[in-house]
């Protein structure tokens, strides 16, 4: 096979990966000048609350992207919250034939939007392995408070198997549903971390992703949540 062909083939596995994790926005692949927005809605039923975030990604190259994130409290009461600022450099990635994966390291800030908070420093990284019908997301992202900020931190390790098609077709870009599998973990500084198992669906798109799914607390309050959300790419 001709060089030039199999590098477009692998060009096309490796950047039409939409498949991502449900609770982590971190692992998703940008084309350089691509932008993903996100809106994603959660509802935590043991303390009646709705948020809704909206997140933004821009791929500056083929390694380097920014990630920018804010939630808004729907209920009980209207409010903002703070805004997220996260850069991600990929600095190894393996493609094939079948599949890719990526390694890169995030940094990033948190702006307070409100007197009654402070901002804090984020560093972390994340992994992709993708191969077939499965892809394999893990992160952990560390949160370091300034001032009288409480240091935190998260995990998330996500599995979505393709549900249908079976076999995706020679040529073009075709709907897709996968399942969503994953484990993850909550933490703020004085309390107990809480690891949660998230169950869901993703209904993927060429240009869109519609996904939901629940969210329960394995320890802990044993708290539950729903998440419905919706990805655009431009």
């Amino acid at each position: 096979m001709n060089t030039r062909i199999l590098y477009l083939l692998l060009l096309f596995v490796s950047s039409n990966i939409s498949a991502m994790g449900l609770r982590s926005f971190v692992a998703l692949p940008v084309e350089k000048g691509g932008v993903v927005v996100r809106l994603e809605n959660i509802y935590k039923t043991g303390a009646n609350k709705d948020i809704l975030i909206a997140k933004m990604m821009y791929g500056i190259d083929a390694k380097q992207t920014i990630l920018i994130g804010t939630p808004y409290m729907l209920n009980p009461t209207r409010s903002g919250g703070d805004l997220t600022l996260l850069y991600r450099y990929m600095f190894l990635q393996n493609d094939s034939k079948n599949g890719t994966s990526r390694l890169a390291l995030l940094g990033g800030v948190i702006f307070p939007t409100t007197n009654n908070s402070s901002s804090a420093v984020k560093l972390g990284g994340v992994y992709t392995y993708f191969e077939k019908r499965d892809e394999i997301d893990m992160d952990i992202i560390y949160d370091k408070g300034l001032q009288d900020r409480a240091d935190s931190f998260k995990y998330d390790i996500s599995w979505q198997h393709r549900l249908f098609p079976v076999i995706r077709p020679d040529w073009g870009i075709s709907s897709e549903l996968n399942s969503v599998i994953e484990l993850n973990g909550r933490y703020t500084q004085g309390e107990n971390i809480t690891h949660q198992g998230t169950i869901g669906l993703q209904w993927v798109h060429p240009r869109w992703v519609l996904e939901g799914g629940y969210v329960k607390d394995l320890n802990n309050k044993h708290q539950e949540q729903y998440i419905l959300s919706f990805r655009m790419n431009f």
